[in-house]
């Protein structure tokens, strides 16, 4: 008998300390009055118009542990059946040990095993890929629960960089699990690494470990270097979906819905047109969440799903791109 693999749950968690625009431009503001400027610029490109903060006694893991109880109670299933934690965030509790390990002994998984996927907004379609792989592959294993989490703002000078507009914190996560019919569909992956020096945190590993000098320079911090082209998502995207598409023998007239990296609303209309698919096939949460890097796509998928906008049978694909850079594309039907 054939093995698939199928999502049976979602979570998310959006924590409740809000920063709205109007209270970011005043911390720019105070910086430089053409900062605040930039940040209607980035509100009228982006479509983000707040973002939500962590505590401050709060961790990444943290976010991770509140999205996958949510999950894990949207699949009727407890902790201690997850079998395996597949954690992909850009913002990790600690370079080492995997943040995946410290959301296992929160979360009180204490049959799972774990590991972290480091590939920013990619993350979570990269880690469904490997969740319906490991299930479809390895009768020992039942339940995935795959999380994507993130809080950057945590690691830059928000309150002096600009760009920091775009970090909001949050968490999202599915479970997967073995199935009868396929629910997992197909994949695609892509990588340009001549862009790994444009966004990024460079001081603190092991190309230049931390020192007194690179921490007080702010190197330690997130920073932007040089500006992503917009090709990166406007013709890579298509080009992702295309591929799963192929590689999944369906045609891109088949999909009822696309989840994308949450970044910029008008890179979703421009990539659907390019497609031939209705703006009403995609969904977007950017203006009432902002960006959450690792965790977008999953808070994504949970609202439309829970939102009554992804049904039983439905063909959904997710493509997320992060920085660099990574591209990912995974295809399921929905049970």
């Amino acid at each position: 008998m054939t093995r698939y693999a199928t999502i049976i749950g979602t979570g998310r968690c959006l924590p409740e300390n809000e920063i709205t625009n109007a209270t970011f431009a005043e911390w720019m503001g105070a910086v430089s009055p053409k900062l605040a400027d930039v940040v209607g610029k980035f509100e009228a490109s982006s479509n983000i118009k707040t973002r939500f903060y962590a505590p401050e006694d709060w961790a990444t893991s943290d976010l991770a542990v509140a999205a996958a109880r949510d999950a894990i109670a949207d699949a009727g299933i407890t902790p201690e059946e997850i079998d395996l934690i597949i954690l992909g965030t850009d913002s990790p509790d600690f370079i080492t040990p995997a943040t995946s390990v410290v959301v296992q002994h929160k979360l009180g998984a204490v049959n799972a095993g774990t590991y972290d996927v480091g590939c920013a907004c990619a993350s979570f379609p990269t880690g469904l890929a490997q969740a319906a792989g490991l299930i479809m592959t390895n009768p020992n294993l039942k339940y995935v629960l795959v999380i994507g989490a993130y809080m950057m703002h945590r690691l830059a000078d928000y309150k002096h960089d600009v760009m920091a507009f775009f970090y909001g914190d949050g968490a999202g996560a599915a479970i997967v699990a073995p199935s009868d019919k396929p629910g997992f569909i197909s994949s695609s992956f892509f990588a340009d690494g001549s862009f790994a020096n444009h966004w990024g945190i460079y001081a603190g590993g092991t190309a230049e470990p931390a020192s007194v000098e690179n921490v007080q320079s702010g190197k330690t911090q997130v920073r932007l270097v040089n500006a992503f082209p917009p090709e990166v998502n406007n013709e890579g995207w298509p080009k992702r979906v295309r591929e799963v598409a192929k590689n999944g023998g369906f045609d891109i007239q088949d999909i009822d819905f696309v989840i994308f990296t949450q970044v910029r609303l008008n890179s979703i209309q421009l990539v659907m047109e390019e497609l031939g698919l209705p703006i009403e096939k995609a969904h977007w949460v950017m203006d009432k969440w902002g960006y959450t890097g690792s965790a977008c796509l999953p808070m994504a998928f949970d609202d439309a799903r829970k939102l009554g906008k992804i049904k039983s049978g439905d063909l959904v694909v997710f493509v997320g791109s992060g920085v660099g850079y990574n591209q990912a594309a995974v295809a399921f039907r929905m049970p």
